[in-house]
């Protein structure tokens, strides 16, 4: 990153770097932004940025990875349309202006190896790592729970996506080898290590997907109308966290069919959590696999998010030997699939996997281990 700074700014000198990791969700899918549980795990790969003060309020920006240049005044931001990745350090500088933070200007270099559009949260890397480097320049004392809330206002108040806070809260305080258990009202959060024997493989459809496309957002407003109606016949509902299988199985017959699918997922997604919690302390990896189809099942049939390559995908790794379980994860129409696999079987599933995903799509799957 240093020498790479140097290449685009003349010099090194007196330069901070930052990073931040992408993630994979275990399990708990669509369920943060409705009060909900998640678990994801921390990636072994990273936004990096390297960066220096300035005596102003420019910020200048390279992103190397794609040889462009932008830049923003700190006393005059704007969504950049032409632009749009630097609008992810812009919108957390937005952010921590508008809690109060001075900050000061700043010369960045970004670069990474977490992929674009997998669903492996390239977006929170960048702003977490963002607001680390702010804070690092400007001599902001944040604690990690205020920078993924930065992370998630800049996303949703600036950039537009209507993400919950999961994916800036594993980037912010992830831990390599542990599951990051996180209740996303108390912000109350529990690391957990993985199963011995077992290891965690991502793999990538190679179909890229838009995170801020209208499905996204259109599955939002479908739980807060669920929220609505349930509402009118229970006290004390503020999302869907607050209704049990029990409750939905007693009032769904008042719901339209389409709201009661997307609330049936994630009441239901929020119980396979609570019970993923119990099977990783209890070091039960079957179990966990189990619970990880079940919501490959739920997210196509209920919440339809998936697509017909994430269903490839999770339909050959079920045939694999030493498969525990297999999902999509991330928001869906694209992306990837996780996968809980027995560490002996590793080298075996990733042969099996692609061999399989060509046949059936006629596409190259790119695999990562965790």
């Amino acid at each position: 990153m240093r020498a790479l700074f140097r290449e685009a700014f003349g010099s090194d000198g007196d330069v901070t770097v930052t990073k931040a990791s992408g993630r994979v969700n275990l399990i708990g899918e669509h369920t943060d932004y409705n009060d909900g549980y998640v678990m994801p795990v921390p990636l072994d790969m990273h936004v990096w940025i390297a960066g220096r003060g300035r005596e102003d309020d420019l910020v200048r920006v390279y992103a190397a990875d794609y040889g462009e240049w932008a830049e923003f005044d700190l006393k005059a931001m704007e969504y950049d349309l032409e632009h749009l990745w630097v609008n992810y350090p812009q919108g957390v500088a937005w952010a921590l202006a508008e809690r109060g933070h001075q900050l000061l200007g700043a010369d960045l270099v970004i670069s990474g190896d977490v992929p674009i559009g997998a669903g492996l949260s390239s977006s929170a890397a960048l702003e977490v790592a963002s607001i680390r480097m702010f804070g690092e320049l400007s001599g902001l004392q944040l604690d990690p729970v205020e920078v993924a809330y930065t992370g998630k206002r800049a996303e949703n108040e600036f950039v537009g996506v209507q993400s919950g806070i999961m994916d800036q809260f594993v980037a912010s305080l992830g831990a390599p080898g542990s599951a990051l258990f996180i209740d996303c009202r108390t912000d109350e959060y529990k690391r957990i290590p993985l199963p011995s024997g077992a290891r965690v493989i991502v793999v990538d459809t190679t179909v890229k997907r838009e995170l801020a496309s209208s499905a996204y957002n259109e599955r939002r407003a479908q739980c807060e109308e669920g929220v609505r109606m349930l509402s009118e016949d229970m006290d004390d509902v503020r999302a869907l966290r607050d209704v049990s299988s029990e409750d939905l199985e007693r009032l769904g017959a008042s719901l339209p069919d389409l709201i009661l699918r997307r609330c049936r997922h994630v009441i239901e997604e929020n119980a396979r959590v609570l019970d993923a919690v119990k099977a990783l302390e209890a070091g039960d990896a079957e179990r966990f696999g189990e619970l990880m189809y079940a919501s490959h099942e739920s997210l196509r049939t209920d919440y339809e998010v998936s697509s017909d390559e994430l269903d490839a995908l999770v339909d050959a790794a079920r045939e694999i030997p030493g498969t525990f379980g297999a999902r999509m994860t991330g928001a869906g129409f694209g992306g990837c699939t996780v996968n809980l696999v027995n560490e002996e079987n590793v080298a075996f599933f990733i042969d099996r996997i692609k061999e399989s995903y060509m046949r059936s799509t006629g596409l190259n799957a790119i695999v990562y281990r965790v």
